[in-house]
């Protein structure tokens, strides 16, 4: 297209270019475009043939042929002339241009304006002013013949704000359509815009998604969607953005929908499920000075399945948003935190923080000693309140990991919920003493204490009296980092040349006897929950502070890099990260924590295989296995293939004893291919091995129709035990003004395909 040919002809000429003698006083850097430039000078005046390049902090001029005055700074540039004046471009065949005033002159001339195309004749004006031109024709159809243009007499262009032109006709193709005795159009925002979706989708029926884009004074913006469903009814709502300038940031959402078959997909008996269904959603950021901020997040939905049913791409990033008020301010070795945590919604389980203060002093120097000191105190009132719809309750007993640290109260059957609050204080200060010895090796020794008052835990069901906890833990961190250059390695076959070897052993070692308090006998507000990841050991970034018990566990870690000269710079070629923790505590039947690695392994720029594995050493098996597969050696063609696994029924996951908790499979491949400059492609399929079946396919068709891109897809979702849902969707987007790009549909399948889209406003 050619605005890509202009953009590449610019930053691609200077590449070729070659550096040539010029006068100290210039006020431009002198090089030649090609290999046979011609530099002269003549007293203050320079000669130019066979191509050149001009330069400084904000121009570049690239001509065929011309001249330069170091007196004046003026250019006369002649032949293909290309200018990029404070980022806006110019183009044609001969140009008068100065340097120090920015002043342009030229017969005939194109410019990018974005999304805009202008060209015109007898252009003059200044870079810091405006610029005025006659015979202009303007254009957003980033082609050589386009489809539509204005015409105009005379126009004035302010670039990056806007241009006015005069006496303009609207012409499709040849043909004059309407007459504008004066248009004008800002360059700095988007105009007003219509957007539509229609699709088909086994739960909704046929749907028509529409959207009204419109953009107010530069303070108030946002969206009007207006959504039909034939199977579910009519929704819609507003997208507002505020633009506070120093008073911040703000955004609100709402959504209602009428929905006439809430329970399409099976999920009917859900508690709150009813016709009338909406969401709000509410965000501000402001920051009023540098050390100062403060954000307040609000979530409320009428039941718990409205982004899943209406808003797929967020529900699949956040299934239980949350809000919250926050503001912090940061000293230069302290941060204080305040945040409030309220319960919205009583579908979801919340711990309510009313509020939450942490003073938290970071590690500094005491004195002109080696020891260095930190500290971490909080008070706050919280109430922990669970989920009304849940029919699986919480007990009050807890389970210890092999670390000997309580995680998240078991689940079980036919018990309610009993919500209780507190109040809670904590304090924890710890030292350390960081030393290097022979040079190379570190070695880290800590000591620390945290003490926790509780007050009087009320509830329908549990009540105890307020009650202290210490807590003593001490430890010691041991590492060093060792490489080596070999200067021989070379490999054609995997792009190497010179290899550094990295690597990096580290020995964490941390004891705390058992606390005053257990687990068990403690209100359990910040407390761990299952994951999946290597949670931390150390204190203070170890900090569910009510789920703290025994420990004596030693953390292994082996890092290892290999570094290689590539085109692009020193690359790793391979990254590998291996950690296990060995429990030596003498009451555990596991000394053995899980053997985490993560590996990337990168032959060419263009290959990178991924590896992330958990391996129990003390059941030998497998636990989860996440491995990929990314090549990308040209831009028009990309392929990902991917191997993620869970294992079935995993104690550490089970909400409560025999629950049936199946993992996963999954095989995964995703291809794109770009085969011309007209027509695109992406193919998305994910493959459960576990029951045999094609868990998701995607199929993505796109067409460049000049002005516009169109997208047809097509998507199959089914699982065991649920009905096949299929989705087709029909999406056009203005070039110049897109609302998806190119294989978006991987990344935001929930816009496509009978969700709403969400704008470009702030939020959470």
């Amino acid at each position: 297209m050619n605005k890509r040919r202009l953009l590449s002809a610019i930053f691609l000429l200077p590449a070729l270019a070659f550096v040539c003698q010029a006068q100290q006083s210039a006020p431009w850097v002198i090089s030649g475009s090609k290999t046979n430039s011609e530099y002269s000078s003549i007293g203050d005046t320079n000669y130019f043939q066979h191509g050149a390049v001009l330069s400084n902090a904000t121009s570049v001029v690239t001509m065929d042929m011309g001249t330069a005055n170091n007196v004046t700074d003026e250019v006369v540039a002649e032949g293909d002339v290309t200018i990029l004046d404070h980022g806006h471009i110019w183009r044609g065949t001969n140009f008068i241009y100065n340097f120090k005033t920015g002043e342009v002159r030229a017969n005939t001339f194109k410019s990018i304006q974005e999304p805009f195309s202008l060209a015109g004749s007898h252009l003059t004006g200044n870079s810091n002013e405006v610029y005025t031109a006659t015979h202009a024709v303007i254009t957003t159809d980033d082609s050589s013949q386009p489809a539509y243009t204005i015409r105009a007499k005379s126009i004035t262009i302010a670039p990056g704000q806007y241009f006015e032109a005069h006496h303009a006709t609207l012409y499709w193709g040849k043909t004059p359509v309407f007459y504008f005795p004066y248009y004008k159009r800002s360059l700095g925002q988007h105009p007003n815009n219509w957007e539509f979706s229609p699709g088909y989708r086994s739960i909704y029926g046929p749907y028509l998604l529409s959207a009204y884009n419109w953009y107010g004074n530069g303070i108030l913006d946002g969206t009007v969607h207006l959504d039909l469903r034939e199977k579910r009814g009519i929704a819609g709502g507003p997208d507002l953005a505020l633009h506070l300038g120093t008073w911040g940031e703000a955004a609100f959402r709402y959504y209602y929908a009428d929905d006439q078959d809430p329970g399409a997909d099976g999920f009917g008996n859900v508690p709150h499920l009813g016709e009338n269904r909406q969401r709000m959603a509410f965000y501000y950021d402001v920051q009023p000075t540098s050390n100062l901020t403060a954000k307040v997040v609000a979530n409320y939905q009428s039941d718990p399945l409205i982004l899943r049913d209406f808003f797929e791409g967020e529900y699949v990033t956040n299934v239980e948003p949350i809000s919250f008020g926050e503001v912090s301010q940061l000293w230069p070795n302290y941060t204080l935190n305040m945040m409030v945590q309220p319960r919205l919604v009583d579908f979801f389980e919340t711990v309510e923080r009313l509020p939450d203060i942490k003073l938290s002093g970071l590690r500094q120097q005491v004195g002109d000693t080696p020891v260095y000191y930190e500290n971490e105190s909080s008070v706050g009132y919280f109430q922990r309140a669970f989920s009304n719809t849940n029919s699986l309750y919480y007990l009050t007993n807890f389970t210890m990991n092999p670390n000997g640290v309580a995680v998240m109260p078991v689940k079980t059957t036919n018990v309610p919920p009993s919500d209780y609050s507190a109040s809670r204080i904590d304090t924890f200060h710890q030292f350390t003493l960081p030393e290097t010895f022979f040079g190379w090796l570190n070695v880290t020794p800590n000591v620390g204490g945290r003490l926790t008052y509780y007050s009087d835990v009320d509830g329908p069901a549990i009540h105890t009296n307020d009650q202290l906890r210490a807590v003593f833990n001490t430890g010691m961190d041991v590492s060093f980092k060792a490489s080596r250059v070999y200067e021989d390695a070379e490999s054609s076959l995997m792009d190497v040349h010179e290899l550094r070897h990295i690597i990096s052993p580290e020995v964490d070692y941390v004891y705390l006897p058992a606390p005053t308090r257990s687990p068990s006998q403690l209100p359990q507000f910040d407390y761990q929950s299952p994951s999946l990841g290597l949670l931390p050991i150390d204190f203070p970034d170890y900090n569910n502070i009510d789920s703290i018990g025994e420990m004596n566990v030693v953390r292994l870690a082996l890092r290892n890099k290999l570094q290689t000269k590539r085109a692009d710079g020193v690359q790793d070629l391979i990254n590998w990260a291996i950690i296990a923790d060995w429990n030596l505590r003498p009451d555990t039947n596991k000394p053995w924590g899980d053997l985490y690695s993560d590996l990337d392994f990168r032959p060419r720029s263009w290959l990178t295989l991924s590896s992330s594995t958990r391996y129990d050493m003390v059941s030998n098996r497998w636990r989860e296995a996440i491995e990929t597969i990314n090549i990308h050696p040209q831009p028009a063609w990309s392929l990902s293939l991917s191997y993620n696994y869970l294992v079935n029924n995993d104690p550490e996951f089970q909400t409560y004893p025999g629950e049936d908790l199946p993992g996963h499979n999954l095989i995964g491949l995703s291809f794109y291919y770009r085969m011309n400059e007209n027509w695109g492609i992406h193919i998305l399929e994910q493959y459960e091995a576990q029951y045999g079946g094609l868990q998701q396919q995607v199929y993505s068709i796109y067409r460049d129709l000049r002005s516009w891109t169109a997208s047809l897809m097509f998507r199959v979702t089914e699982g065991p035990g649920q009905p096949s849902d299929f989705t087709v969707a029909l999406t056009f987007s203005l070039k110049a003004f897109p609302r998806f790009g190119l294989g978006s549909d991987s990344d935001r399948q929930g816009s496509l395909f009978g969700s709403p889209a969400l704008t470009d406003t702030p939020g959470p």
